[in-house]
């Protein structure tokens, strides 16, 4: 049996797994994206690097595109984005990103993504809203 689009993401993705990041897809279009600030992430003594909320976002944004499309056969990739650092995450923060594609069109995604730190009830960390373009899967190798 072929793997999907999104299976074949998840064994492939080293670097989600390097991060320590886990997802799981709501529905078409919507995922929530997990991860533990550990001291790995840390840019000083008290805040992870801004990269590493960012890796968040743009994972998020990209799944979130994926499972609209992959029955398409189409994968997606990063057109732009646009990320608000709303407070800084600190060490054994749990975030949650969860991502919602807005608006679908033939090529062209726009997704939004809120960051939340769940352990500190639930306080918005950072705010996204980004632009993906879907195509064939067949050019990115697939």
């Amino acid at each position: 049996m072929a793997l999907t689009l999104i299976e074949y993401y998840i064994q492939n993705n080293f670097y989600g797994k390097l991060l320590g990041m886990d997802f799981e897809i709501i529905e078409e279009g919507v995922v929530e994206y997990r991860m533990t600030i550990g001291q790995k992430h840390l840019a000083t003594p008290y805040a992870a690097h801004g990269g590493v909320v960012s890796s968040l976002v743009d994972s998020a944004l990209g799944v979130a595109g994926l499972s609209a499309v992959y029955k398409e056969n189409k994968v997606v990739s990063t057109v732009e984005y646009k990320l608000n650092f709303l407070s800084p995450a600190l060490p054994d923060d749990k975030l949650v990103a969860r991502a919602k594609v807005e608006h679908k069109g033939k090529r062209l995604l726009i997704i939004s993504c809120d960051v939340f730190c769940i352990n500190r009830e639930n306080k918005l960390i950072a705010k996204a809203l980004g632009t993906f373009n879907a195509y064939d899967a067949a050019k990115a190798g697939y």
